[in-house]
């Protein structure tokens, strides 16, 4: 990638950042901290491991697709490192994706081509979030099985559910047909953007084919590498449950691992119904205040957990976009 962008993404990154922490109240996150003593670094080195995870997806999915000739080899080192910055930029852009997105497939392109950056990216992305409505849809019935189900609540998992289902469909439907093309028809009716959309389908129409086609090829010639994706990142989403399960342990040592799948389930839901807010800011608090009150734990202990798992979140955004730095010094050095 080149210099500009990278400074591009690191600028942007850290005002937001910076933006981000002037809102915090550095006495109760003393406090919090304080109390919270080395579960807090088994919160942080947690991630280690589930950036991990989200990376050997990725790695596979590059992997699995035909390479060029020219195309460069892609260590696995270098890619976890992308992972981290991509996450870092999702969390401090609106609308999630779009900050991560962009800079993995620029980081992408000069190693594997264009065409195999997009579809590999897309493919991660979408396995990704695939794996979020399935990990919220199979939650249901976790809390179906183990909580006090009431008519409001029946009602509320209903249209969870039903949601959930219309998640799925959707992105089976991209991994047959592909996504590129859908989502860029979808561009060209949007207000501000549309002549441009309309003009980018137009010049490249023979790329968002080929794109496409990859998007499909995974889903049909490599089910074995499809599915071991979907199952490291399904399986990313219920490990990451023992964030909260650490946290809590410090003020609920009778806590269960089973009560913190569900209360990330909904929590993650919840905040991501937000995600034009950047950091999600105050949609991921307010999701683990309802997330608790919904299985019996008192609202402080939500507000805890939730102080947490926000710095969590600004030490490992630091730590990505420090790395765009780094890649970018090294760069130059080179």
């Amino acid at each position: 990638m080149k210099k500009k962008y990278q400074n591009i993404f690191f600028i942007f990154g850290f005002i937001v950042l910076l933006i981000m922490v002037t809102q915090l109240n550095f006495q109760q996150v003393w406090s919090g901290l304080r109390h919270a003593g080395y579960w807090f670094i088994a919160v942080l080195a947690l991630w280690l491991v589930l950036y991990f995870i989200n990376t050997s997806s990725w790695y596979l999915i590059i992997k699995s697709q035909e390479a060029k000739p020219e195309h460069k080899r892609v260590s696995f080192g270098w890619l976890y490192k992308i992972t981290i910055s991509g996450f870092a930029l999702n969390y401090a852009t609106p609308g999630g994706l779009m900050g991560g997105v962009p800079y993995r497939i620029m980081s992408l392109v000069p190693k594997i081509g264009t065409e195999r950056a997009s579809s590999s990216v897309i493919l991660f992305s979408m396995t990704h979030v695939f794996c979020h409505f399935l990990f919220w849809f199979l939650s249901i019935f976790l809390f179906i099985f183990t909580q006090k189900v009431t008519i409001l609540m029946a009602i509320l998992l209903t249209v969870i559910g039903a949601f959930c289902l219309l998640g799925i469909w959707f992105f089976l439907s991209g991994y047959r047909k592909g996504l590129a093309n859908r989502v860029m028809n979808f561009i060209k009716h949007l207000p501000l953007i549309k002549k441009w959309a309309q003009k980018f389908v137009e010049n490249h129409k023979e790329q968002l084919d080929t794109i496409d086609q990859q998007i499909a090829a995974l889903h049909a010639q490599n089910p074995k590498t499809f599915f071991s994706a979907v199952l490291l990142e399904l399986s990313s989403r219920i490990t990451s449950a023992l964030e909260v399960f650490f946290i809590l342990l410090v003020i609920m040592p009778d806590v269960s691992f089973l009560q913190c799948v569900m209360i990330m389930a909904f929590t993650s839901l919840f905040a991501n119904l937000l995600f034009f807010i950047p950091l999600q800011l105050g949609g991921r608090e307010g999701g683990f205040l309802m997330a608790t009150a919904g299985l019996g734990i008192s609202a402080s202990a939500g507000i805890f957990v939730a102080l947490l798992v926000r710095m969590r979140e600004l030490v490992w955004t630091s730590i990505g976009l420090l790395l765009i730095k780094l890649d970018n010094t090294k760069s130059k050095d080179s």
